[in-house]
């Protein structure tokens, strides 16, 4: 009696819980219209345009232009802290009841003349004031708001990197999402094939009468074969997910199909420091955009403290003032110091001011809380060097075990491959029997869907550990991702 090796493939339900993307069970959609424009990006170049596209980093980088612009504004003040001009126009009296002998010098000392408010006696007026005022002293307020300021767009700097960070990361994830749902599509297409061949083998045998397959293996085939079919769908789905997922990440135009570079799901090429954990938690501390963050707004509360105290104190500065009226067709005006028109002449003001805050009570309740916010953000600032170190310890160990998970995972699949062969060997000599072969099928089958999630799982885990130091995006950014770690 003749064997049937291809009844093996009937075991191919053992990979069927395998074949599964990176999302959740695949939902039946419309037909995808199909592609206008392919764009092939590598992992880096992935990472770049996400950077280059993201709304939230540009959100990010135009909340640090309004912090610059604050520190402008703060630098400003130190020269001409007030600057101002002011303008008034309306209409001035006539003069009524002037003496002919009346003359500019004199006319003051007429005890008979008035202003006339008639209609037909007013005529325009104008008056401007232009004012400065410029600190000389202000124990620390000037200096204070500068520092604050500075050190409010150094916080702002950190919240892009931060951010870019965030967005690498998530671009770095969603790349390999595709890669990994690629390759389980193109494992799904052999087992099909397979099944497939398996299907049209029974049928031969049905057809030739051969005793060692009956009707319950071609059935058995039939159910295996609408199982890989659900599957295939559900990959493809998740597929066409992950790829929409990266196009949007990226910006690009609907209709574009995104294709990575290579398109072959490998493990990155990164070798662990010799220092190991201790390395990495020092590259954290000196780049994690967090902790600069926490440092910056440690100094600007610092300055803000120095800012709420200077109120206990006079500031000093001086004030000048001038001032012209003007009346068409144009008032007398004598020259006397003792005398002054209101609708006429020049007037200047120059001197040296003190303003003291006498409310010292309203004075220490904001020292206090300028004191206050100081401590929250040390306290956050210890916070955050804690947390940078536990997520780089939890990054560098789940490194670890994903890529020892990576080299198991290879040598399973040498195993299993081997295994196989042997089976297949044997079987065709007559020396095997059909469930060794089915064992060994299932096992090569599964080594390889697992080989594949274990090499995703640790190229993440690689971008994981360089998003913990903060390094990610700036690696990216300089085309040195994938360079190996010195």
């Amino acid at each position: 009696m003749t064997r049937f090796p291809p009844v093996r493939i009937l075991t191919v339900v053992a990979l069927l819980g395998m074949l599964r993307g990176p999302g959740g069970p695949a939902v039946a959609q419309d037909e995808p219209t199909p592609p206008t424009d392919t764009v092939e990006v590598t992992l880096t170049e992935a990472l770049v345009r996400a950077l280059g596209a993201s709304p939230e980093v540009d959100q990010r980088r135009a909340q640090r232009q309004f912090a610059a612009a604050r520190s402008t504004e703060a630098r400003a003040n130190r020269f001409l802290t007030d600057v101002s001009l002011s303008t008034a126009y309306s209409f001035a009296p006539g003069l009524d009841d002037v003496p002919d002998d009346a003359t500019e010098d004199n006319i003051y000392l007429e005890p008979d003349v008035n202003n006339d408010w008639g209609l037909d006696a007013l005529r325009p007026f104008g008056r401007f004031e232009i004012s400065v005022q410029q600190p000389i002293w202000t124990w620390g307020e000037l200096s204070g708001n500068i520092r604050a300021a500075r050190h409010g767009v150094d916080v702002e700097t950190a919240r892009v990197d931060q951010k870019a960070l965030e967005v690498s990361a998530r671009a770095g994830e969603v790349y390999y999402n595709l890669l990994l749902t690629e390759a389980l599509d193109r494992l799904a297409d052999r087992t099909q094939e397979v099944v497939d061949r398996a299907k049209r083998e029974i049928q031969r045998l049905l057809d030739e009468g051969d005793e060692g397959v009956s009707q319950a293996d071609l059935f058995q085939t039939r159910l295996t074969e609408e199982e890989v079919k659900r599957r295939v769908v559900q990959i493809e789905q998740n597929q066409a997910t992950a790829r929409s997922a990266l196009r949007r990440l990226l910006f690009l135009p609907e209709g574009t199909a995104v294709v990575p570079a290579p398109d072959e799901l490998r493990p990155i090429e990164f070798s662990v420091h010799p220092d190991s954990l201790d390395y990495y938690i020092q590259r954290a501390v000196q780049n994690r955009p967090e902790i600069d963050q926490a440092e910056a707004g440690v100094k600007a509360r610092k300055a803000l403290v120095d800012v709420a105290q200077s109120d206990y104190y006079p500031k000093i500065g001086v004030q000048a003032s001038l001032s012209q009226s003007i009346t068409l067709p144009e008032r007398p005006n004598p020259e006397n110091p003792f005398v002054g028109d209101a609708f006429a002449g020049t007037g200047t003001r120059t001197g040296i001011g003190i303003q003291q805050n006498l409310n010292f009570g309203q004075t220490a309740a904001q020292v206090e809380q300028a004191q206050a916010e100081l401590e929250s953000v040390r306290h956050q600032r210890t916070a955050a060097r804690q947390l940078v170190r536990f997520e780089v310890e939890e990054a560098y160990r789940s490194l670890i075990t994903a890529k020892m998970d990576v080299e198991s995972r290879d040598r399973s699949t040498t195993i299993s491959g081997e295994w196989l062969r042997t089976e297949q060997v044997n079987f065709d000599l007559d020396l095997g029997s059909t469930e060794d072969l089915v064992k060994a099928v299932r096992a090569d089958l599964e080594a390889q869907a697992r080989y594949l999630e274990a090499v995703k799982r640790y190229n993440v885990a690689v971008l994981n550990l360089l998003d913990a130091t903060g390094t990610l995006a700036d690696r990216a950014e300089h085309g040195t991702l994938l360079e190996p770690t010195p």
